[in-house]
C-alpha cells in the first residue's frame, strides 16, 4: 500500500497537471476517502505549496500562483522534453535569458533524475547532432524581455536606453508592436511617436525598458515578424538593386528570402506570340554584389537587371567562367609512383 507521503507527492503531480479537481475525483484517484484528501491537502499548504479550494457546484481544489514554485512533479517523458528543450534551445542559439539560468536549470533537474533516466537522457545527447554550428549572440535581459512583453499586451508606450551598431547611446520612447525571433536574435518592432516611423531594435543592445503613462492603438492587420524581416530588406547598405524575374514569389524565395529582397506579385507581360508571361519585380538592398549572380544562376529562372550595371558585370563574368569550365576536359592525373 502506498505511504501517505507518496500519495501526497501524487496529488501535487495531479494539480500541477492544470485545473480543477474535485475532491471526489481525487479521493478515486489516491484511492482514499474525500476527508483524506483534506488532509493531504494541508499537508502541501504546510510546504507552501499555493493549494487554494474552490467553492461551488464545480468546485474543488487547484494551485494557485504562488511567490514561489512548488516543487516540480515530471513523468519520465516530461522530464526528458524539458531538459531537450533547455539543451537545444541554448545550442540552436535561442536563448532567452541572461547568464546560466539555461545551465542551472539543466543541473537541477538533472540532480533529481533516477539513474535509469538519466541513462537514457545521456544516450539521446551522445548520439545528438547539430546541422548549424552554435550562435554566439548576446541573449536579452530577462527584465527587459519581461517589461516589453507586458507593453505590448497592454499596449503601453514604453522607454528604452538603446545602444547601435556603431556604439552610439541614446534614450528612445517606442510603440511595441512585437517580439521576434530572427535567426537566433530578439527583436521588438513598433512605430517611435515622435517621427511617427516604424523601427526595429535588437533586445541585446537594450540597456534599461520602463513602460510609460498612456496607451497607443497597433495597426490594424499588423505582422510583427513581416515588418522585422522586410526591414532587413530596406536597410540602407550601399547597392540598390531592382530585377524582373519571370517566376512566382513562392520559386524566387528558394535563394532570395524575405530577410534579403522584397519581392512584388508577379505582373503579366506580353509576348510577340500573343502569350502572357508573370514577371516579379524583386528590389534588395546589399553591400556587396558578388554573391548575387550564383544566386541567380541557381534559381535558374529567366530575369532581367534594371540596375545596377555592375552587377550585369559580374553576371557576364560568372557566365564566362561557367562556359570555360565546361569546355574543360579532365587533366591528365597519373598516380604517384
Amino acid at each position: 500500500m502506498p505511504r501517505p507521503t507518496a500519495r501526497v507527492l501524487t496529488l501535487l503531480e495531479l494539480l500541477q497537471s492544470g485545473g480543477t479537481r474535485t475532491a471526489a475525483e481525487l479521493a478515486e484517484r489516491l484511492d482514499v476517502d474525500e476527508r483524506t484528501v483534506r488532509r493531504y491537502v494541508d499537508h502541501l499548504v504546510d510546504l507552501d505549496v499555493p493549494v487554494e479550494s474552490v467553492r461551488g457546484r464545480y468546485g474543488g481544489y487547484r494551485l494557485a500562483p504562488g511567490r514561489r514554485m512548488p516543487p516540480l512533479m515530471l513523468g519520465d517523458d516530461e522530464a526528458l522534453a524539458v531538459l531537450l528543450g533547455l539543451i537545444a534551445g541554448r545550442r540552436a542559439g535561442l536563448p532567452t535569458t541572461t547568464g546560466t539560468a539555461h545551465e542551472t536549470a539543466t543541473a537541477k533537474i538533472r540532480r533529481v533524475l533516477p539513474e535509469r533516466l538519466t541513462r537514457r537522457l545521456d544516450a539521446v545527447l551522445d548520439s545528438l547532432a547539430f546541422t548549424a554550428p552554435p550562435d554566439e549572440t548576446v541573449a536579452p535581459q530577462s527584465a527587459v524581455l519581461l517589461s516589453i512583453a507586458d507593453a505590448i499586451r497592454h499596449r503601453r508606450p514604453i522607454s528604452i536606453r538603446y545602444t547601435a551598431g556603431d556604439g552610439r547611446h541614446s534614450v528612445r520612447t517606442v510603440h511595441p508592436y512585437g517580439l521576434v525571433v530572427h535567426s537566433g536574435r530578439w527583436y521588438v518592432t513598433g512605430a517611435e511617436p515622435e517621427s511617427g516611423e516604424d523601427r526595429t531594435f535588437r533586445l541585446d543592445r537594450i540597456a534599461d525598458a520602463r513602460s510609460l503613462p498612456g496607451s497607443f492603438e497597433p495597426p490594424a492587420g499588423l505582422d510583427p515578424a513581416r515588418r522585422v524581416v522586410s526591414g532587413f530588406a530596406e536597410a540602407p547598405y550601399r547597392h540598390e538593386v531592382i530585377l524582373w524575374i519571370r517566376g512566382t514569389v513562392e520559386q524566387i524565395r528558394v535563394g532570395l528570402p524575405a530577410s534579403v529582397a522584397i519581392v512584388e506579385e508577379p505582373r503579366a507581360a506580353g509576348r510577340a506570340d500573343g502569350d502572357s508571361e508573370l514577371w516579379s519585380r524583386v528590389r534588395l538592398r546589399v553591400e556587396r554584389l558578388d554573391w548575387l549572380p550564383p544566386v541567380l544562376a541557381s534559381l535558374d529562372l529567366p530575369f532581367v537587371i534594371e540596375r545596377p550595371d555592375e552587377l550585369r558585370d559580374l553576371v557576364v563574368a560568372l557566365a564566362d567562367r561557367l562556359v570555360d569550365s565546361a569546355r574543360r576536359r579532365p587533366p591528365d592525373v597519373r598516380p604517384v609512383p
